[in-house]
């Protein structure tokens, strides 16, 4: 047995004997109420091929305690080098934010956590804008419509396939018109890169995916992440997991999904969302389907 096999087995031993824990040897899951720091101390260094979470943005929310700014970043920096001390060389480490609002002024968190990842040597290899069309409407300023998924790794030689996560392109047929390659197809016909701007719906009230969290993942814009940072088998990892859609995303893959959070509730309903996605009970917003459209029969759903 290898040595990453070896400490996957010990963690799945190990959480029976803690009644905040969840953790199931045949799906390949382990999720526990507790603190990310706690729980990651626990976890051995270099083994988690894709870190992905969205931290809390320090507004306030139910889930969250509003601190000054500095005291953000001060703890944000001790859980940013905890990930790095367990990502697997050739991982990615994904942090999804938004925006930190103080008197009406906007600060972008991923401005100003950028120096806390390169202070670890981590390379910054997209800023990924995820844009959805639903949320708060300002009135003193423009709506927000996006937020910014920053995708780190630690070497050169990361895991990437993009293959998975093409979409279709929007000219299949087009060919070269001159030159040596004239008739030929001049797009891939395994469909385009999705390119750094991604459009998937936030998970509102007519979700398929809703639940109490007021500002959960789309289990979709995980699974992309999945699919092209990850093999089959490979560990992921939610420090912020809230009620489990990066642990679902890992699972319809075939990955091991790993997970902590501090609200009992949360950690509830991501225990019920496995269990119910065991059974092939569990609804999510498949993926590549598009997004609704009003004016179209059906909204453009077949």
């Amino acid at each position: 047995m290898d040595t990453e096999m070896m400490a996957e087995e010990s963690l799945v031993q190990e959480n029976p004997k803690n009644s905040n824990a969840y953790s199931s040897k045949n799906l390949g899951v382990i999720v526990e109420c507790v603190d990310n720091l706690e729980f990651m101390a626990k976890l051995p260094s270099g083994h988690f091929k894709l870190i992905v979470t969205s931290p809390p943005y320090n507004l306030g929310k139910e889930y969250e305690f509003r601190t000054p700014l500095d005291d953000y970043l001060k703890q944000q920096e001790k859980v940013i080098a905890e990930c790095t001390r367990v990502l697997h060389p050739q991982g990615s480490l994904c942090w999804q934010v938004g925006n930190y609002v103080w008197k009406g002024e906007i600060i972008p968190l991923d401005t100003v956590l950028y120096p806390i990842f390169r202070q670890h040597q981590l390379k910054l290899r997209n800023r990924v804008v995820w844009h959805f069309g639903h949320g708060l409407h300002c009135t003193r300023r423009l709506s927000g419509r996006y937020e910014t998924i920053n995708w780190w790794t630690l070497e050169d030689n990361y895991t990437w396939h993009l293959d998975p996560i093409r979409i279709p392109a929007k000219y299949p047929a087009k060919r070269h018109f001159k030159g040596p390659n004239k008739g030929k197809l001049s797009s891939n016909p395994k469909g385009k890169n999705p390119s750094d701007v991604w459009e998937f719906p936030n998970v509102k009230s007519n979700h398929p995916e809703k639940t109490s969290h007021p500002c959960q993942f789309p289990v979709e814009l995980v699974e992309r992440l999945v699919l092209s940072m990850t093999d089959e088998g490979d560990a992921i990892l939610d420090p912020y997991m809230g009620v489990g859609s990066s642990i679902i995303a890992a699972l319809k893959h075939g990955r091991v999904g790993y997970g902590c959070d501090i609200v009992p509730e949360y950690v509830a309903i991501a225990r019920q969302r496995i269990k119910s996605w065991e059974k092939g009970e569990l609804r999510t917003r498949p993926m590549g389907k598009p997004i609704y459209n009003p004016k179209m029969p059906n909204g453009g759903h077949k």
